[in-house]
């Protein structure tokens, strides 16, 4: 909603979402001068959001998050981000209704930043819907992407891109975002008496457990580590995604601003803006490859999020081909977990589940695996392991990402290109790791086996083994398919899937059972990339 011109009278509340920082943030600044005598600035925890939903790093990531937002609001402010607790249509409902907790009375005002998730649009609908019948007034504004999602898509006529190019010619015709507002001087005061709701701990919101993540979460943290990348102008001008090592783990070959970006701790129109004055005048990679293009990819993610009906799911969803995906919990638990029997795939997964985090051709590389490639089962059950474990988990980036890896979706790479679980060193997985650190690191087990096995452990010979103190499938599973049998049974599955031809025998059997490499040594092969 547009701002209003009138200052209101009273109290207003900035809710915090997303947008947990003071720069570039338009509600915050809106609050500043709307002429208000207090301003309460509030976070409440959606019990939706919790130990089942979401993993302990990224958890940690917003609390992190959180404490640094209160932080500052109490250092530039001398005021507190008041922590709230419950479903926001109850908790909030009762703020516009009553004032309290915070409040002696109603607010007159309440601020937040847009949101695209179909979560969130319910609830922002219903929360909307309360103020008015409250007489509270409500401003919403932009600024988790470069455009207007909403503005955006009518210039495209109501259709998001679905190309890198296409995202290009739509910022062109849209011209450049807006630069980032600078954060407020100065700030109407809490209410006199107003009771501090703190952060609370992970124990508290019923996590057990150690945090292994390499990130702080916060404006903070974010806003150093976008400076510190802003100042590497040789990293950024010759910068090519696909080039980035997905082997690299401490610290990974990438900037690691997605989850800042992710919970709003760092302004992407910032990032942007930053990235045009260090290429200004000077040679440099392009879109699709530079960090411009995977900006263009997060801002046609949301488009795509916002347009394309049931987006997160196989049914009823016009962008995704319909295919019969198998079901089988065990391979789906082996996979999640990091047992397949094939290290660099494991390695990749039990680094997600330590650290939240995983380089995004290794991502491919998983998703390739669970789907098309080897398990062929659905990608909503990989997108919603993601969704749990990563520090970044973004709903329009995780399955705009899922649909294109499993093949389904009109932007998919062609579906008969499968990812080899076992890369070769110049492979398009850029593993570049001929000795096998980063599977030692996150496979112990295989910590001694010589590097010419490492990848494919099964092939050693057993005195081998012994000496490396691994005996395959006993010290670390076997692979858990002949991935040359599964992928080409695979991919016939999905050449008849799409010409939706009859049925037979060999479409309807079922997913190889786990044994099915490792039954027979005369299948085992050293495997190609």
């Amino acid at each position: 909603m547009p701002s209003s011109s009138s200052a209101p009278a009273g109290s207003a509340i900035v809710w915090f979402r997303k947008g947990l920082r003071l720069r570039d943030n338009a509600p915050l600044v809106e609050a500043s001068k709307a002429g208000v005598k207090h301003v309460c600035p509030i976070f409440v925890i959606d019990p939706h959001f919790g130990p089942k939903h979401v993993g302990i790093n990224r958890y940690n990531f917003l609390l992190d998050s959180l404490k640094d937002l209160d932080k500052q609001l109490s250092k530039r402010y001398r005021s507190r981000l008041m922590v709230l607790r419950g479903k926001p249509e109850e908790v909030i409902g009762k703020l516009l209704k009553t004032g309290k907790p915070l409040l002696s009375a109603k607010p007159t005002l309440i601020l937040w930043e847009k949101d695209t998730e179909p979560y969130a649009l319910k609830r922002d609908a219903a929360i909307i819907k309360l103020a008015k019948q409250n007489h509270v007034e409500v401003r919403t504004f932009s600024g988790h992407t470069l455009w207007d999602v909403e503005q955006a898509l009518a210039k495209n006529k109501g259709k998001a891109p679905t190309t890198n190019n296409a995202m290009q010619t739509l910022a062109k015709a849209l011209g450049e975002p807006a630069k980032p507002l600078a954060i407020p001087s100065k700030l109407p005061p809490l209410p006199p008496g107003a009771k501090a709701y703190d952060v609370p701990t992970l124990k508290q919101m019923g996590y057990a457990g150690s945090v292994q993540g390499y990130l702080s979460g916060g404006e903070t943290a974010g806003a150093a580590r976008m400076a510190t990348m802003l100042k590497k102008t040789s990293f950024i001008r010759t910068f090519k995604k696909p080039q980035t090592r997905s082997t690299a783990y401490d610290p990974p070959d990438t900037t690691m601003l997605s989850p800042y970006f992710k919970f709003g701790c760092v302004s992407i129109r910032e990032f942007y803006w930053g990235l045009k004055k260090v290429c200004s005048g000077a040679s440099h990679s392009k879109p699709p490859e530079s960090l411009l293009g995977q900006i263009y990819f997060r801002e046609m993610a949301y488009l795509m999020g916002a347009s394309i009906p049931n987006f997160d799911q196989q049914a009823g969803n016009p962008s995704c081909k319909q295919i019969p995906w198998a079901k089988n919990p065990k391979m789906l638990a082996a996979w999640e977990h990091g047992r397949t029997g094939f290290p660099y795939i494991d390695a990749a997964m039990r680094q997600l589940n330590r650290v939240g985090w995983m380089h995004h051709l290794a991502r491919h590389a998983v998703a390739c695996f669970l789907t098309r490639g080897d398990l062929w089962l659905s990608w909503e059950q990989g997108r919603d392991v993601f969704d749990k474990l990563l520090l970044d988990a973004d709903w329009a980036l995780n399955n705009m990402n899922w649909l294109a890896l499993a093949g389904v979706a009109p932007w998919s790479p062609p579906f008969f290109r499968v990812y080899h679980p076992v890369p070769k060193m110049d492979s398009a997985l850029n593993v570049k790791d001929p000795e096998g650190k980063f599977i030692r690191e996150f496979v112990p087990e295989l910590g001694k086996m010589p590097s010419q096995y490492i990848y494919a452990p099964w092939t050693a010979p057993m005195e081998v083994q012994k000496t490396a103190g691994c005996i395959i499938g006993k010290d670390y599973p076997k692979p858990m398919v002949d991935h040359d049998e599964v992928c080409k049974a695979n991919l016939l599955r999905f050449k008849r899937a799409l010409s939706k031809a009859p049925s037979t025998g060999a479409q309807k059997r079922k997913a190889p059972p786990a044994s099915a490499a490792s039954a027979s040594t005369k299948r085992q092969r050293q495997w190609k990339a």
